[in-house]
């Protein structure tokens, strides 16, 4: 005669929790990842947001003149602290296209990166 057994053995549970925490473990690895991957999206867009100021800024100073490019302000310029972020800019000296590079950089676990924009403008 056979028995029926219902339930599960002891090893049977064990081994099922030893997979559930497997399980999440991943999960909380991979979760703490995707926190420091946001993190550093947010610093990199708030960076790219202050280059693209900076270059506003610029282009406005170069076309408040009469010929273009005489205005005070468009010339290079910084280091500029914004709260944990550094501007500088450079803007060549003469010429009808003047190259204009902004970069801001900021700090991270890794050191410091920086975000560059680059452009020219027409004098």
């Amino acid at each position: 005669m056979k028995r029926w057994r219902r339930g599960l053995t002891l090893v049977e549970v064990l081994i099922a929790v030893a997979v559930l925490a497997i399980g999440l473990l991943a999960v909380t690895g991979s979760s703490a990842m995707v926190t420091r991957m946001i993190g550093r999206g947010k610093v990199e867009t708030e960076a790219a947001l202050h280059a693209a100021r900076r270059m506003e800024l610029l282009r406005a100073a170069a076309a408040s003149t009469s010929p273009r490019c005489l205005a005070t302000g468009f010339k290079s310029g910084g280091p500029v602290l914004s709260g944990a972020l550094t501007e500088s800019w450079s803007v060549s000296p003469a010429g009808p296209r003047r190259q204009v590079r902004v970069t801001v950089g900021y700090l991270t676990v890794h050191g410091v990166r920086s975000a560059v924009l680059e452009t020219a403008i027409a004098c």
